[in-house]
């Protein structure tokens, strides 16, 4: 199992993209700004994207997505690209970008009958069984309704959190998996911001750290959605929270082969 960081930045700026990660060649965790460094082959060979919540940084490129690939996605046989998530983000999906003011609603184009698109609703705790991997939602806690996935495949585990701030059922929902070897988690903001970060729903690296000590597994932990500026800080906060962890920071470009 390989995974793919497009982006996985808190903002943006040059060299800095957005949440999105490809996971082998046909299977998209999330779509932020981090997809428009794909080649079109490669869009062409996704057909699964899972999405952990509706904000604009982990789905705005899914429209252009779209888009770029109608002619492909219309041809007799291609059948549509499939869309997974809560029934709640589908809908906002459907209420504020596929809405023919925003964007035109690709569930219904070419036809009604054969979109290029299809929603297709996730509850936490179900899973999808794709050639081999199991991806299945775990909920977690962000200021829309939101969840993360855990990745199973050739041997491998890894989480990922989405968006999330201090909960429970996040930690639950992996402590019930068997194993976990990697873990992609938030910390948005740095210690001294902690007021904002609790407003707006997210990790510092203390808050995190609270947090990992409900988790029964010991992954490797990679911080991602640093805010652009405050990268090295959030790091170095992450290394004195959690002395006894293995904490690396992610990277946008990197290919993780996972083991």
């Amino acid at each position: 199992m390989q995974l793919r960081v497009l982006g996985c930045s808190g903002g943006v700026q040059r060299g800095a993209r957005t949440t999105a990660f490809l996971l082998d060649e046909d299977i998209l965790i999330d779509a932020g700004s981090g997809v428009g460094d794909l080649t079109l082959d490669e869009m062409a060979a996704i057909r699964h994207v899972f999405l952990t919540h509706s904000h604009l940084d982990h789905v705005g490129f899914l429209p252009l997505l779209l888009d770029t690939l109608f002619d492909s996605l219309s041809r007799p046989g291609s059948g549509p690209l499939t869309v997974h998530a809560q029934p709640i983000t589908l809908q906002a999906l459907r209420s504020h970008i596929f809405n023919w003011v925003i964007w035109p609603d690709f569930t219904e184009l070419p036809t009604a009958e054969a979109p290029v698109v299809r929603l297709a609703p996730l509850e936490p705790g179900e899973s999808r069984d794709l050639a081999g991997r199991r991806v299945t939602m775990v909920p977690a806690h962000h200021a829309v309704p939101a969840a993360g996935y855990h990745l199973e495949g050739g041997g491998v585990a890894l989480a990922f959190s989405g968006d999330c701030t201090t909960n429970d059922v996040f930690w639950q929902g992996l402590n019930a998996r068997p194993r976990l070897d990697h873990l992609i988690v938030e910390a948005a903001f740095p210690d001294e911001r902690e007021e904002l970060a609790v407003a707006a729903k997210h990790y510092t690296p203390r808050l995190l750290a609270a947090d990992l000590g409900k988790l029964a597994h010991d992954p490797v932990v990679w911080i991602s959605h640093r805010m652009p500026g405050l990268e090295a800080r959030i790091l170095e906060q992450c290394h004195r929270a959690m002395p006894g962890r293995d904490v690396r920071p992610l990277v946008s470009g990197e290919v993780l082969g996972l083991t």
